[in-house]
């Protein structure tokens, strides 16, 4: 398998570059702590258009099934839908009142339609974290706690198996799911990482998980067997969200925390590869057809 040059896309660098997506054939991303919801332009060269901006952190974003305009959203303290007015309708809020001040991390939404969506505390307490699923009625459960820096969640094509990383702890675990009650099941360690942070994933066609490796500047790709496959290099350190478009790859990458950081860090960057991705998937409010 082999892939292109990875290649830096529009003006922007970002603090905290998460949860990108391609949705009716636009990039669409957000900065963490900026509380911002981006999009691309075509015009590569260009500046990424802000379509929404809250006054609290933003984890990531999923489409809302035929309500064009509209997301779901994993941010400040819980799960919203966000309209053009940028007012967020708050579905719930799991994490006010936390022993530690915490806030939403990495979402998006399964085969089926439910958003799935991290928490982690801004200190990354050990064991403050849990991961929320949103379903088709709007109902927010937690569905998994005792994490500390929750990434992902990735999905399978039928929706049966999820790929979750813990970035703390170095680990990307795969979870049976039922795919009609939405229940995950007891997890196998999937891979373990000896340097770097797993950060953002992507399942693609083949069934091979991709993953930004926070720290590295690398993205990793593994066979569906968890046998690690190949490694793309980034001229960034802080890699963190990905997505697959067809046969183009997109990568986030962060500025935060880096002391000097260099004139690529914080950049999006696209690179081709061999075996392409599956569409986005939307939240299905109110049914799951």
């Amino acid at each position: 398998m082999t892939a292109g040059t990875p290649v830096a896309q529009w003006q922007d660098r970002l603090e905290l570059g998460e949860g990108i997506r391609v949705v009716d054939g636009r990039v669409v991303l957000v900065d963490i702590l900026t509380g911002r919801l981006l999009t691309g332009p075509d015009d590569r060269t260009a500046a990424l258009t802000e379509l929404a901006r809250l006054p609290e952190p933003l984890g990531a974003v999923a489409p809302v099934h035929g309500r064009p305009g509209q997301w779901i959203a994993a941010a400040g303290t819980g799960i919203c839908l966000i309209g053009p007015d940028d007012r967020p309708d708050w579905l719930a809020r799991p994490e006010d009142g936390a022993f530690a001040a915490m806030r939403m991390n990495d979402a998006t939404a399964d085969p089926q339609g439910r958003f799935w969506a991290g928490s982690m505390a801004y200190d990354a307490t050990e064991g403050a974290g849990s991961l929320y699923r949103t379903g088709h009625d709007g109902t927010v459960e937690r569905v998994l706690a005792d994490l500390t820096v929750p990434n992902g969640p990735a999905f399978t094509a039928d929706g049966r198996a999820m790929y979750l990383a813990d970035s703390a702890k170095g680990v990307i675990r795969r979870y049976p799911v039922d795919p009609d009650s939405g229940l995950p099941g007891a997890p196998d360690t999937f891979a373990v990482l000896e340097e770097g942070s797993p950060d953002g994933m992507a399942v693609d066609a083949d069934g091979g998980l991709w993953t930004a490796v926070w720290g590295t500047g690398i993205v990793h790709r593994y066979r569906a067997d968890g046998a690690p496959d190949r490694r793309i290099a980034l001229p960034a350190v802080q890699p963190a969200g990905l997505c697959l478009d067809g046969d183009t790859l997109y990568v986030t990458s962060a500025r935060h925390g880096l002391t000097a950081p260099g004139p690529l860090d914080g950049a999006v960057f696209r690179v081709r590869v061999d075996v392409p991705g599956p569409p986005t998937a939307a939240y299905r409010q109110g049914s799951a057809a």
